[in-house]
Parts: C-alpha cells; structure tokens; sequence
C-alpha cells in the first residue's frame, strides 16, 4: 500500500516534469526571427552559423559577429467551463540570447563559433491552483556551444557544421496531489533542481548554389539527451505518515530528450532590393516516449511516465526588403505544429500550434555596425485539452480545461563586421 501510494505520487510528479515538448524556442537570430526564424538559405550575417554553418564560407567580410537578446513574454488562460474554475500564469520574462562570430581563413574556409539557447521553458502558476498537482512552477535553460567550420567545395556548393555542447539547468515545483497537506494544512510539494547537466551532439549542412539569385539550404542537428544525475529532489510539507514520502532530500536521475531537427529552405534575390525566404522544419520529438525518473531514495520507487509525442513540422516564410542605404526592412510569418497528442496535454507546457507573425529591421550605423530588432507576436490555437495520466488510487483522473495562450517577443541585436 505505502509503495502504491507514493508511485501514484511520483508518477504524477514524473508527468508534470520538464521533459516535455514545446520548450523549444525559436530566437537565435534577430534578422532571421523578423523573417519568420527561416534562415537556411539567407546569407546576411553571422546569424548563418546557427542556421546553415555551410553558409559561413560565402560571408563577403573577413570578421563577422551577430549578437543579441529576446524577452519573451508569455500568458496562459485555463478554465474549466464545467466549474468555472479560472487560472492564469505569472511568470516574468525569459530571455534568450545568442551570439555568432565567423572568420574567412581564405576564399575556401572559414571557421565559426555559435552560442545559443534554443531550448527553454518558464511557466509559473498560481501556488495550489487547480493543476498544482501537476505543475506550480518551472524553469529549464539549455545553453548550446558549437565551433563550427565551412568548406567551399566548388562556386556553387558548400559543406559545413561542427560537434555540438550543451549544458542545462532545470528547477520544477509541483504539489504532491490533489489533496495531500500536512498537519498544519500547507499542501504537500516536491521540487526537483540540478544544475550543469550537459551532453554532446554535432550537426551538419550544406548549401547549393545553382545561380546567383537563389541559395537551397539544407541543416541536420542531432538529438542530444541530458542526463541528470545526482540532481537534488525536495519533499516538503508531507504528514509525519508511513504511507507517504518523508520530507527532507534525495537525489533524482532523469533524462531530458532534445530532438533532433532537420530544415531545408531557400533564399531568392531577385535583385538588390528584394530577398523571400523559405524553410521546412522537421522536429522528431517521437524520442519522447517515455519519462523514467530513479530517486536515491530506496524507499521511493522508479516513476515512470508515457508521454506518446509525436514528430512535428514548421513552416516558415520570410521576405526582406532594402528601403535606403541605411534601412532594411523584414517581415514573416510561421506555421508551428505542436507535439503533443491527445491525452496528454499537461500545463508545464501549454502549447497548441501555433501562428508567429513576425517584423523587424536593421539600421546600419556605419560601414562597419548594424542595429538589428525583431518582434515576434505568436498565436497558440485555442483548444479543449486534458491530461488523462493522472492516477489516483490505481484510477486515472484527467485534467481538462480550455487554454488559450499567446507570447510577445521583442528582440534586439547587433551585427558588426571587419
């Protein structure tokens, strides 16, 4: 009975964790986020390291470098319409950044350095609201370190790409169950935190030249899984009871999927004041099956959690326009198809597919400095969802409800050359 009821816990701790899909986000470049994020054939700066590291070799400058932030400003509404029941994240603003720098050697090569967190989430509930026993609050930031290098093989193709590192935290707060508190009436929690967990993948492209006017790009990035191990699990708030976990801490191990991705597109010139942009995204986010989470607590049982994702595609149009010698305007828009299927629709991720409508421009300072903006405003699809993996007592409990959710995302960049 003790062990039945703390893996029904755990198992619902398990599902409200970070592995889940949607956390990926797409602002690794300012000119290419006011383009629609499509990139793979665009070569208009250093941005190209992330997109198409094959492309670095056709940059015209000996020194290239592209930096910038984003904030990232979300909201989700739940409400179940049965009860009336209403809830609202309150989270404050993420920020992801990025930085690229790339060197001509010679006509031939050129070598790279990409910096970049293309994978995030923070969503932060009201404490105890009606899903806490799925979700309170989560943090998660993974850092991507790439050295990559570009060979021209011929006028018109190129190869290019490099090893890949990554390092992430992750902190995660969610309350033990729908109804567990302790004798002073404070709700049962469990919070999960580690930090440094990194991995290693690589990643690899080229691109294709077949006249002057149009570049067809083509970029692979491999699954990369993290693994926590020895992270820090905190049980509090549990009644002095040997049916449930006692308060205090143990460790955890668990591993987080990154899928891997694939993109093709091109980018059409058809003369120097116009630039359109197209690019597929295939995200292969089926690596999710699964959640399994070991706790250094002998007493606490292995939680395992199905999550049943599925592969995932991006559609992404993008067109920049030349206005003056100074300015250069961008507009675009993306189709994004989320993973999750039906069923398992929890709130650590809220994410539905979704709409980005994106603008922005650069303004060239001098011969050598360029200020780079970008706005992105995205659309998640309303849609009546549940979690039906919630058990209790041997029996699932769904969580359903209506979400609708939305995000801003104002960006600001530099580009600078030599």
């Amino acid at each position: 009975m003790k062990n039945f009821l703390i893996s029904g816990m755990l198992l619902i701790f398990a599902s409200a964790s970070v592995y889940a899909g949607g956390y990926r986000v797409a602002a690794q470049g300012q000119r290419a986020l006011a383009m629609g994020h499509a990139g793979v054939g665009v070569v208009n700066s250093a941005e190209i390291a992330f997109f198409n590291p094959s492309g670095m070799v056709y940059l015209e400058d000996k020194f290239t470098v592209s930096a910038g932030v984003t904030g990232v400003f979300s909201n989700v509404k739940w409400q179940n319409r049965s009860t009336g029941q209403f809830a609202e994240t309150q989270q404050g603003a993420g920020t992801p950044f990025y930085l690229h720098a790339a060197y001509k050697v010679n006509e031939w090569i050129s070598l790279g350095l990409s910096v970049t967190t293309p994978y995030g989430s923070s969503v932060e509930w009201e404490p105890d609201w009606a899903g806490s026993h799925l979700v309170n609050d989560i943090n998660l930031a993974a850092i991507f370190i790439q050295p990559l290098v570009s060979i021209k093989l011929s006028e018109h193709f190129s190869i290019g790409g490099g090893p890949i590192f990554v390092t992430g935290n992750v902190n995660f707060n969610r309350n033990a169950s729908r109804t567990l508190t302790d004798e002073q009436g404070n709700r049962s929690n469990i919070t999960v935190d580690d930090t440094g967990v990194s991995n290693t993948g690589w990643s690899g492209s080229f691109m294709f030249t077949p006249v002057k006017e149009l570049r067809i790009g083509f970029n692979y990035r491999s699954e990369i899984l993290l693994n926590a191990e020895g992270g820090e699990a905190v049980f509090s708030n549990f009644p002095n009871s040997a049916l449930t976990p006692q308060n205090g801490t143990t460790t955890f191990n668990a591993t987080l999927p990154l899928p891997a991705e694939l993109t093709i597109g091109f980018a059409y010139e058809p003369n120097e004041k116009w630039l359109f942009a197209f690019d597929y995204q295939r995200a292969f986010w089926d690596v999710y099956n699964s959640l399994d989470i070991e706790f250094g607590n002998p007493n606490v049982p292995t939680s395992i959690n199905p999550r049943n994702y599925k592969n995932a595609s991006i559609y992404r149009f993008g067109a920049q326009y030349k206005a003056t010698d100074n300015v250069t305007l961008r507009a675009g828009y993306y189709f994004d198809e989320s993973p999750v299927q039906a069923g398992f629709f929890a709130p650590e991720t809220p994410r539905n597919d979704g709409n980005g409508y994106t603008a922005g421009l650069s303004f060239q300072v001098s011969e050598k400095l360029a200020i780079d903006a970008s706005f992105l405003y995205l659309r998640f699809q309303e849609v009546d969802a549940s979690y039906d993996s919630y058990l209790e007592n041997g029996q699932s409990v769904p969580f359903s409800g209506t979400y609708k959710s939305n995000a801003f995302l104002p960006g600001l960049g530099v580009t600078y050359k030599l």
